[in-house]
């Protein structure tokens, strides 16, 4: 006899029916780093879910995070079989419904999911059996014995219509006036404005395509069959770090089964009219936007980067949104891309904290993003610290790998919080946060997850190295020499290497023993750059430092680039604490005495 379920109803963002063991987390999850593509196990080693499987389970996580690949994992997982049944959701996330909207559209697959709201969602039980139906939502305790059975899917999308204003241009596009590739982009252009709640579209100046990266053989497959449509992008456009150095990746010793349609991939996208840029840190092109510029980026940190630090527009667009935006020129009129949206949504207090080193700004973005969730921060505290470029650069990469939030606001110092009081409501009250020493010092040890002081690795270049960064690292290395033992690898993009060999670093570093890799991140690389006998990893990203673990199934130690280039000489990481964060330490130390 089948139980009485507990009945939810919510919003449906991609219509469905399906039934299956309930996984339920309460903090969101990156699809790309976190789960892998090709089993569906959740390979990020910080979730409460890690090593759980979700394919065939109805997964309940409050939203996505992090990457913007997320939509591409998604993607490849409905395309092998190794999907969710269904998501449920506490708030609505593009990333992952815009991967399931292109499944639909170009496989004929698809799963059902559901945002049901955050006082429904921090409801649900742990455990038990969950069966989403359209806007409904029930769950049991176990599973029913009522024998349902999912209605057959419609796998292929609904007659398109849109009620949305639309200008000329926009009919002609949707009309297939301008071929059918850009036709198949302005209908996903136009489901997704419609699920985000926009009215209308408007221009963009420029894009930044992330479905770049290869995740499998559905996102090749994906922008193969626009350019045999004939898709052209409609605005300059220029390309995140692809999976592998184009140039060199049979030098470096990469599997051609991973090189060649990465490298493919790459091609069709150029082949599309994107530039042959391949770097993961756009704002460092002399392409970059300004002030103000309505802009379509994907990728995370560069997102982050051009709306908190450049000051330019956009939202953290999906993978395959992203290049579908660039082939019609038009984006949805919602989020970042308006004044009233990019507000800040909460406060962080920071306490003084003296003379700082440059692990501070990667290791308070993290903690900062795994705060804020999807809300907007205004980080007070740092007037008079004069973070440089490059922190803001290792802050927000970290800040968007454990947050949701497209955009941050530094009073004093990001440019829409010169005057704190222009990114504040002045009637509303908003929370705040006060943040305290030993709360870092949990999250950087969260962030070192290498037990052994042993290291064979130093990874240098997440997100891609600037300049300033290789002139830096000149300094530290000069004279010097790595450990034989250790491979100490940067990935930056051709520009920048152009630009550093030119100031002369680059013959010093290669004196020292680095390895250089271009066009692709540590967020890609694997065997044989790092070594299959190396144990352990050391970086100065918060953001490779979260993910390595999982990716490269090594643990690591985070620390700053001096530290970094210690232990690349001596093989082993001292495992000092920042002078900042000494404080803390003595304190935890003393209340145990």
């Amino acid at each position: 006899m089948t139980s009485t379920p507990n009945l939810l109803t919510g919003r449906s963002l991609v219509e469905g029916a399906a039934q299956g063991e309930l996984l339920f987390a309460d903090t969101g999850l990156s699809f790309w780093g976190g789960v892998d593509p090709f089993s569906g196990e959740v390979i990020d080693r910080h979730h409460p879910l890690s090593g759980q499987c979700i394919a065939g389970r109805v997964l309940a996580i409050p939203s996505g995070r992090g990457s913007c690949t997320g939509s591409s994992v998604m993607m490849e997982l409905i395309s092998n079989g190794h999907a969710p049944a269904a998501l449920v959701l506490a708030e609505a996330d593009e990333i992952l419904t815009l991967g399931v909207l292109v499944a639909q559209t170009l496989f004929q697959r698809s799963l059902p999911v559901l945002c049901i709201g955050k006082e429904a969602f921090a409801g649900l039980p742990a455990a038990g059996v969950a069966r989403v139906e359209g806007q409904r939502l029930s769950l049991f305790a176990q599973a029913p014995d009522d024998h349902w059975h999912a209605p057959p899917p419609a796998h292929s999308a609904p007659p398109f219509h849109t009620t949305l204003t639309l200008t000329s241009l926009d009919q002609a596009l949707l009309d297939g006036c301008h071929g059918q590739a850009a036709q198949l982009a302005m209908q996903i252009v136009l489901r997704m404005a419609e699920l985000q709640g926009a009215e209308q579209l408007l221009d963009i100046t420029q894009a930044h395509i992330d479905g770049c990266i290869y995740t499998g053989p559905a996102s090749l497959r994906f922008a193969e069959q626009l350019v045999q449509w004939g898709a052209k992008v409609r605005v300059p456009t220029t390309l995140n770090s692809i999976s592998v150095d184009q140039r060199r990746w049979r030098e470096l010793g990469i599997d051609p089964a991973l090189g060649e349609p990465a490298s493919a991939l790459g091609d069709a996208y150029m082949a599309m009219g994107a530039q042959l840029s391949f770097t993961c840190a756009p704002y460092l092109l002399d392409s970059a936007p300004a002030l103000g510029d309505q802009v379509v980026w994907a990728e995370s940190n560069a997102v982050v980067y051009a709306n908190s630090v450049l000051g330019a527009r956009t939202l953290k667009y999906p993978d395959y949104l992203d290049i579908c935006i660039a082939l019609t020129g038009r984006a949805p009129r919602i989020g970042c891309h308006l004044d009233d949206l990019r507000k800040a949504q909460f406060i962080v207090e920071v306490p003084p904290l003296g003379a700082l080193d440059d692990s501070f700004y990667p290791l308070l973005g993290y903690h900062i993003g795994a705060l804020s969730g999807s809300r907007i921060p205004l980080v007070r505290g740092l007037e008079q610290a004069h973070p440089s470029l490059d922190d803001l650069k290792a802050f927000g990469a970290a800040f968007a790998t454990t947050s949701a939030a497209p955009l941050f606001h530094i009073a004093g110092v990001t440019p829409e919080a010169l005057n704190p009081a222009q990114v504040l409501e002045p009637s509303i009250a908003l929370p705040c946060e006060r943040l305290q020493l030993n709360e870092l010092l949990h999250s950087w040890r969260e962030l070192n997850s290498a037990d052994e002081a042993h290291v064979d690795v130093v990874s240098l270049g997440n997100p891609h190295f600037s300049l300033s960064e290789f002139a830096a690292l000149s300094r530290l290395c000069h004279g010097r020499h790595k450990h034989p033992e250790v491979v100490v690898a940067i990935t930056c993009g051709r520009a920048v290497l152009e630009q550093a060999r030119a100031a002369g670093y680059i013959s010093g570093l290669e004196r020292f023993g680095v390895t250089l890799v271009t066009d692709t991140c540590w967020c890609m690389l694997g065997e044989p750059v790092i070594p299959p006998a190396a144990r352990t990893l050391m970086t100065n990203s918060g953001k490779y430092a979260h993910y390595g673990p999982g990716l490269a199934g090594r643990p690591v130690h985070f620390a700053s680039l001096a530290e970094c280039v210690e232990s690349a000489c001596s093989g082993q990481a001292s495992g000092r604490l920042p002078a900042w964060l000494q404080p803390a330490a003595c304190k935890e130390k003393a209340a145990h005495v």
